[in-house]
């Protein structure tokens, strides 16, 4: 990467872009909803079950025009959904001003690791232990999804929820190699616990990105 190309990428000019693609929402409370994904590449949190690892090393993902990006998402329609990697590693202004001149509500998935960037309209907040998130996340997150990877993870959701406002919707998703031995057990804690909910990688059965 060059200077000026280091110069863009801060500016939010440029984005390094992992892939960009129209589908369906597979997860949480816009599950089903016809939705565009910008996923940008970069991710210093290392959950070591994450499903695109491929995205941790910005260098390896060709840097795009922002504006350019936000006119090819809108074409397809209006619900864009920016996620990464963590998209918050990067200047959202750019590319969320552009959306919002072209009508898109914009939703992001982060791990609220960084400062938030942008203009969002629906954040769905995936702490991780890793790399907790920036205090002032938790207030602004519409959604709190919590992965379940193993047991001691049902003590890290209910220490997660009691940070959010009371107004953020909870729930709880099994990592895809476990959704055998864990749903059942998500499905037990939410019984006794009814103010979380099952989110489940619809995406994935539905066989779609």
């Amino acid at each position: 990467m060059n200077l000026t190309e280091e110069i863009l990428l801060k500016e939010g000019k440029m984005l390094p872009v992992m892939e960009h693609f129209y589908t369906l929402q597979g997860e949480g409370a816009h599950t089903g909803k016809a939705a565009y994904f910008i996923r940008l590449g970069g991710c210093d949190v290392g959950c070591h079950w994450c499903d695109v690892k491929e995205s941790w090393d910005p260098n390896l993902h060709p840097l795009m025009n922002a504006e350019e990006i936000a006119e090819t998402a809108a074409k397809h329609c209006k619900t864009i959904v920016l996620t990464g990697g963590e998209p918050l590693m990067w200047n959202l202004d750019i590319l969320t001003g552009k959306l919002k001149e072209l009508g898109c509500s914009i939703h992001i998935e982060t791990s609220g690791a960084y400062p938030m960037s942008g203009q969002i309209d629906w954040i769905t907040l995936s702490p991780k232990k890793t790399g907790l998130p920036k205090e002032e996340i938790y207030a602004k997150a519409h959604e709190l999804k919590v992965i379940v990877f193993n047991n001691n993870d049902f003590k890290f959701a209910q220490e997660q929820a009691a940070k959010v406002s009371e107004n953020c919707t909870l729930y709880l998703q099994s990592e895809w190699s476990k959704r055998d031995e864990m749903y059942p057990k998500i499905t037990d804690f939410i019984l006794e616990h009814p103010e979380w909910r099952a989110s489940v990688q619809t995406h994935k059965y539905l066989n779609i990105p």
